[in-house]
């Protein structure tokens, strides 16, 4: 959907989708600090208008900003002042929706005012960005709902052409033509994953595959790349569940983020 402008300089786009659940438990998915970590990233919420909150997005990666609305469970909002340097502000809003047979209707919408379009491309990759995070929250609601969850990120910032990097990254995992409802166990190293695909998502900006997994635990992966002006970040996200899940994913880190930097640093694909 394209950026949605108006005369005050307001800039905008919104996105809706359907999951499972019912709203506190959409709600406590979206708006509280564990519920973030169990489908997006690592994530703290002062669970108040004005609270603070703050997403940390691995390594010298996160965003900071400040709870604006908080209407249990049907809607969240809240302000981020540092998401891209030299921007400005980005308001988020969420509102929750019951809807027949179990689920809910959930509409998130970012906006900023600028009287340029010099953030238009920023605000455009929010909308390919989200929906392989969506995944993960149906996925999360449908079978995980309200148990613990623990997550982490591991990336790597490479030179070359998005769609030979998404090659080296599926290829190197036993991906490689990957289809939704296909059944998986990737080769040993960093280690073992089991699981289904349940989707594999691309555009020209953003190319990732969504697993459901078995092993090394319950929980899911997201492998992909992302295309921006100078350079593509390679990233695999793991999300794990269950009583194990704390031990697993401290030793899990380690191996993935030692496998990207040996697989990608200082590597140039053309």
């Amino acid at each position: 959907m394209p950026i949605k402008k108006d005369g005050t300089g307001k800039r905008w786009v919104e996105m809706e989708f359907v999951t499972p659940g019912t709203p506190e438990q959409v709600w406590q998915a979206m708006a509280t600090g564990p519920g973030n970590t169990a489908w997006f990233t690592r994530a703290t919420i002062e669970e108040r208008v004005g609270g603070a909150m703050r997403f940390d997005f691995g390594p010298d990666a996160s965003s900071s900003g400040e709870v604006t609305a908080w209407e249990p469970p049907h809607r969240f909002g809240y302000v981020e002042r540092d998401w891209s340097e030299g921007a400005p502000a980005v308001a988020t809003e969420i509102t929750i929706a019951s809807r027949s047979g179990g689920k809910c209707i959930v509409r998130m919408v970012h906006s900023l005012f600028s009287s340029s379009d010099d953030w238009d491309d920023q605000l455009e990759s929010f909308e390919s960005g989200w929906p392989a995070f969506f995944d993960v929250l149906r996925i999360y609601l449908a079978h995980f709902a309200g148990t613990g969850a623990t997550s982490f990120v591991a990336t790597a910032g490479v030179e070359g052409d998005d769609l030979t990097i998404w090659k080296r990254l599926t290829n190197a995992l036993g991906l490689a033509g990957a289809d939704a409802g296909e059944r998986l166990t990737s080769p040993p190293q960093p280690e073992t994953l089991s699981g289904v695909v349940e989707h594999v998502r691309q555009d020209r900006r953003t190319r990732v595959a969504v697993i459901q997994l078995e092993a090394p635990a319950p929980g899911v992966a997201l492998v992909g790349t992302y295309a921006a002006p100078t350079n593509v970040t390679a990233q695999v996200i793991l999300f794990f569940y269950g009583d194990n899940r704390e031990s697993i994913a401290a030793a899990s880190e380690i191996r993935w983020r030692s496998w990207m930097h040996d697989t990608f640093a200082a590597a140039h694909f053309p």
